[in-house]
């Protein structure tokens, strides 16, 4: 039902229409919030935490189900997945976030191909995909270091490569240049850039003004579970 091929020439990759969520105890994650993402987009997702961001996320993975509404990925419509159906739903989705979640005790490569190991991958694919997502991401020459060897620039390029070792069609950066320096972070976005111009679909939240200034992309900004702006070449601009 999910093939990356037949997903990446849809229009609309992502679709959220008239969809909430609300926790127990009546506390609203979002409300009523409508949007699509075309397939190659790039869309900087902005607000304040408990913004209703993190939720989006949540739902578009499956991690949560709507209260109301209907979410959909190319023509799956996500709330509707079952549970043994959603890691090939999960594998079109790569997602970084700010703290890397990398393991400790493997290296770059291992950290990279344990994605492949825990579906049962054959070791010939893991041996042919594992250098060229390094690669892709500057890291051939890091493939064997450590976590504690890397610098944090570098341990988020090992995040990024693990992210799209399945090939995704969408890749969410979850406030990935969040523990970065400025420099680092530069480096971090320019790559997510060329990930994108290569036909991926990305989302990239962040509180960076900085980077979502610079970007001149899609912006949409949230507030208490609400869109309040979505800007085509936006800017950072909360209320």
């Amino acid at each position: 039902m999910l093939r990356g091929g037949k997903i990446r020439t849809l229009l609309k990759m992502i679709v959220f229409q008239n969809v909430s969520k609300v926790y127990n105890g009546g506390s609203v994650a979002l409300e009523n919030t409508s949007f699509e993402i075309k397939a190659g987009e790039f869309v900087c997702l902005v607000g304040k935490n408990g913004a209703g961001k993190s939720t989006i996320v949540k739902l578009l993975i499956g991690e949560e189900k709507p209260t109301k509404g209907r979410i959909f990925f190319g023509p799956t419509e996500v709330n509707k997945l079952s549970y043994h159906e959603l890691p090939a739903l999960r594998r079109q989705i790569g997602i970084v976030f700010q703290d890397f979640r990398l393991l400790p005790m493997k290296n770059a490569y291992e950290n990279i191909a344990y994605a492949l190991e825990v579906e049962g991958r054959p070791q010939a694919e893991i041996e042919e995909f594992v250098p060229q997502v390094l690669d892709m991401v500057g890291l051939a020459n890091r493939a064997y270091n450590f976590p504690h060897e890397l610098s944090g620039g570098e341990k988020q390029r090992v995040a990024i490569a693990r992210a799209l070792i399945h090939r995704p069609a969408v890749l969410v950066a979850d406030e990935p240049t969040g523990n970065l320096d400025p420099i680092n972070s530069s480096e971090i976005i320019k790559l997510i850039e060329k990930i994108n111009e290569r036909g991926t679909t990305v989302i990239l939240v962040t509180h960076n003004k900085e980077v979502v200034n610079g970007l001149h992309k899609r912006v949409v900004s949230m507030d208490s579970g609400k869109i309040i702006r979505d800007e085509e070449d936006g800017k950072y601009t909360l209320e």
